[in-house]
């Protein structure tokens, strides 16, 4: 595997499952960060998970013994936010999500209600904090006015925990299909959204730019999508049974993303 990544000038890792797995670190993380910036190259962390907040990764991150800045972010929730500016600016939004999505978007300028009634546009999330109402106030929304905007953070099925799984944001997205056939607009991975809007950023190419995660209907979709190396670990979700059944496939495999950092040492 040899100068696999002599070319790559941008590393996006997805975080759970590539990087850690719950609360715990993998042993190469640190280590790999580290010599991906002392080789003058640049890592962003690359996240669809919306119930947590720029502010609250980077706390994570130091219990976890990296240390980080919010340059080091691109998340479903940024993307989100950047997508409404331009699409929906002005509409006040009905979101279903934590307390920490609520204030990414209220800081881009957003007016937030509860409301169905004064709802211009919908907006799920992952929530941790999910009850009846909100699904009874988005149901009716979707039934009653068949126009309205429906904004996806992400389509994720389920995130994983130390003891498996619980639903995500893409679960209750097939709940509400449903309910209203209608799908929204996803946001995050595996749309190409992220991934440009990292490459935006930074001023890296397509061809400098690796996206590194352990999922294939999102991390290397978004890859593949956007036109970088898409690199599929399997020390996540996906495991042999599942790469072999899905019709994407990555441009590389790896054990788990150790095999960067010997390569970034080769090198």
């Amino acid at each position: 595997m040899a100068g696999e990544f002599k070319n790559i000038k941008l590393f996006l890792f997805d975080m759970d499952g590539t990087l850690y797995l719950g609360d715990r670190l993998y042993d190469f993380t640190s280590e790999l960060l580290a010599t991906i910036r002392e080789k003058g190259r640049r890592y962003m962390f690359m996240t669809n998970n919306s119930s947590k907040s720029v502010k609250d990764y980077i706390k994570k991150l130091e219990k976890l013994g990296i240390s980080s800045t919010e340059e080091d972010f691109i998340t479903s929730s940024q993307a989100t936010a950047r997508y409404l500016c331009k699409h929906h600016a002005g509409q006040r939004l009905y979101v279903c999500g934590t307390a920490s999505l609520k204030e990414e978007l209220a800081r881009a300028g957003f007016t937030l209600t509860e409301s169905a009634e004064e709802t211009d546009c919908i907006v799920m999330g992952f929530d941790t904090e999910l009850n009846f109402k909100k699904l009874h106030d988005i149901s009716y929304l979707l039934c009653t006015r068949p126009d309205i905007p429906y904004i996806a953070t992400n389509p994720d099925y389920v995130c994983p925990t130390e003891f498996g799984s619980v639903p995500d944001c893409g679960s209750v997205c097939d709940m509400l299909y449903n309910v209203a056939k209608r799908r929204p607009v996803v946001i995050g991975k595996p749309e190409p959204r992220m991934p440009e809007i990292a490459m935006e950023m930074t001023g890296c190419s397509k061809g400098e730019t690796a996206v590194i995660g352990d999922r294939i209907y999102t991390d290397v979709k978004s890859g593949l999508a956007a036109g970088c190396l898409a690199v599929l670990v399997m020390s996540g979700e996906t495991d042999a049974e599942i790469l072999a059944a899905s019709a994407e496939k990555p441009d590389l495999v790896l054990a788990d993303a150790s095999a960067i950092l010997q390569d970034l040492r080769e090198a």
